[in-house]
Order: C-alpha cells, then structure tokens, then sequence
C-alpha cells in the first residue's frame, strides 16, 4: 500500500518545500493542510494524484486527531513554534504514528523531549528539529565530532541572504527570540547571552565572503551540549545585505523591550521585514551559508576540525534537511522509538548519503 504523510502547515514555504523534497525522493501520497485549503496550490496541479490539501486548525483537536489517524507519518511544519504546544506530538504517541516536526524554540523542544519516554512505550519515533538550522547544522557538528578524539567546543555560524525563501513566519520567529537574553554553554557552565549581541566577522564559501554575525538562541545551543560531551556551543547568525543586520540590532538593543513583546508589534515588525526582503531578495537572492568549527583533541594533539556548506535557497535547503528524514523513515531506515533532537537520532553515513544523493557538497578540513 501506498504510504501517507501529513504535512501540517504544507501550503507554506518551508511545509511546501519539505513536500517538494518527498515527492521527489519518495513514493508517498501526500496531505498539506493550511488554515485554509488553497484550490490553486501549485504542487497540487503538479501531482493530483499525489498531493491531497485540507483545511485543518490545530486548536481543534478532533479533526487534528482524525486527520494524523489517517496517515502513516505526521511532520509538523506550523510555526512559529514558541505559540505551539506538544499537541501534535502527544496525538501522535496516542494513535501510534511517527512524527518530524522543523521546531526551531527551545521551550517547546524541551517540552517535547519530556515525552521521550511515552514514546518508546508506544514505539513512536520522533524526531525534532530537522530543517536547516536547526536540523542540517546539527548533523554538520556529530559529522565533525566523530572525526576528532574528543571535542571540546562547538562553533556554529549562519548567513542567510534575504528571506532566505522562507515566508513570514520566520520574520516573525526572528522578532521573537530577540525579546529575551538566553541561557548560552560556555566554559562548562549555562551563561546568560543577550540577543543579537558580540559581533564576530567570519569567513564563509563563494560568493558570500567575510559576514558579520551575532549570538542568537538556537535549538542546536540546548541540545549539542547534551548530545555531546562538549564545554562551550556557540552559535551565531547574521543577516546580508548587511544592513539587516543593523535593523535587527536596533530592534535588540535599541527599542523598548516592552513594545518589543506585544504581539502587535511582531506582527507589525514581521510584515514590513517581509515586504522589504520580497524587494532585495530579487537583487540579493535568498541563499544560505553554514560553517562548523570544532576545536578538540586528535592523536593527543589539538586539532581543529571546519566543515562549510553552501545552498542557493534556504527554504529548498531546509526542505532537504526535514524530507531527508522522513524518507529514510519511511524506508524503515531510521526507526528509533522516542522523542530525540535530531543529531542522536540520524547517523552520519545516513546524513552524507541523503545529502549526496540531493547534490549536495559538504567541504571539511582537519588541522
């Protein structure tokens, strides 16, 4: 029979990639639910016997329910995932299904993880975070680690041109996570970090060059430390054009907290960043890049270990990164029941291998 995923938020950028991706690399038939069900959705013209679209609100938890009954794997692309809670999840455990989400909070992957052990009882497997960033960058630092014999810090660095491809939603996570300082491991201990702080000029591939980048709270800096047995995980972001970067800044550091946290102004804030980027992106493009550094031990010597990667479009690159997943599990490939971020779940030869098979080039080096 026929295999069945259900996309929730598929008729989004980052859901409507994530399809993309299965329908290219898998067999399944294909269920993209939205707010509402969009008649003239592209992928649906492309593959109508493939591509099925409903309208499904989360807050209603029959028809949640009756919707993730009805297929074999469920993956959770509905941002932004800080107004999210572990409903999906929890339905998925109770009905028996395999789950993916591209949560990229922190809160509500803390939450989630808490259902590990239900899970495995019910012989789920769940698997967090697997975008880009999160999701490829984790499997960037685990492919790194395992070349060393023992890693000590963990720095990870992101560009994103414009809008990366990705729609508003991810203007309006962006917007979130500059409201509060965050908890950073650094030296062994949990540090407080303001957002969008401590400049840093760092080298990527052509054609982005040296960019500007600064902490931001990311998924990969809670989990990586208790995946791996490292003292310090830093992960920094930045913006081109560059003067993104000073916009958000500005909007760190330099208007009134309070305001910052209204939802109003999120959504303000969300739409006019989303307009302007729809203007330079034309210009700009929307690529991606991404450099791991970690430093640690190699034959009793300190080595250092560097892997770059480099993608036109980020949204297309984040649909790899989460379709990847659901495919090898829905070949039987990746089968591990309970609730895991995705660098203790998916192997590095089984990361290689997807990647490769999509096109794309990881460059590593170990001094």
């Amino acid at each position: 029979m026929t295999q069945t995923v259900l996309i929730l938020g598929g008729t989004g950028r980052i859901g409507s990639r994530v399809a993309e991706d299965l329908l290219t690399y898998t067999q399944a038939a294909l269920t993209l639910s939205g707010r509402t069900a969009r008649t003239q959705f592209q992928l649906k013209q492309q593959y109508p016997q493939r591509v099925r679209l409903i309208a499904l609100d989360l807050a209603h938890l029959t028809a949640l329910r009756s919707a993730i009954a009805a297929h074999d794997l469920v993956i959770h692309c509905a941002g932004p995932f800080s107004y999210r809670d572990e409903r999906v999840l929890q339905a998925c455990i109770d009905l028996g299904k395999a789950y993916i989400d591209v949560a990229d909070n922190p809160p509500y992957v803390k939450k989630a993880l808490s259902l590990r052990s239900q899970a495995q009882a019910a012989g789920v497997t769940a698997i967090l975070s697997t975008g880009v960033f999160p999701g490829i960058s984790n499997s960037l630092v685990r492919q790194g680690i395992e070349q060393l014999d023992q890693a000590e810090a963990v720095k990870l660095s992101y560009v994103v041109v414009g809008s990366g491809g990705a729609g508003i939603t991810v203007m309006r996570t962006t917007f979130l996570e500059l409201q509060h300082p965050f908890l950073a491991w650094i030296a062994g201990q949990w540090q407080t970090i303001a957002p969008y702080s401590q400049r840093e000029t760092v080298a990527f591939p052509a054609p982005y060059g040296d960019c500007n980048v600064y902490w931001f709270r990311t998924v990969e800096a809670m989990t990586l430390p208790q995946s791996f047995p490292v003292q310090t995980v830093v992960t920094k972001f930045g913006s081109l054009p560059n003067f993104y970067n000073y916009l958000t800044w500005l909007m760190a550091h330099a208007v009134p907290k309070n305001w910052l946290r209204q939802p109003q102004t999120v959504e303000l804030l969300a739409k006019a960043s989303y307009q302007m980027t729809q203007v330079s992106d034309r210009l700009s493009g929307t690529g991606i890049a991404m450099r791991a550094d970690i430093d640690g031990q190699k034959h009793g010597k300190s080595a250092h270990y560097c892997s770059t990667l480099v993608h036109a479009d980020t949204a297309i690159a984040a649909g790899y990164g989460t379709g990847s997943v659901a495919q090898l599990m829905l070949a039987g490939e990746l089968h591990q029941p309970g609730v895991w971020p995705i660098e203790q779940a998916l192997t590095t030869d089984l990361f290689e291998q997807t990647l490769r098979q999509r096109g794309v080039t990881i460059e590593r080096s170990l001094s």
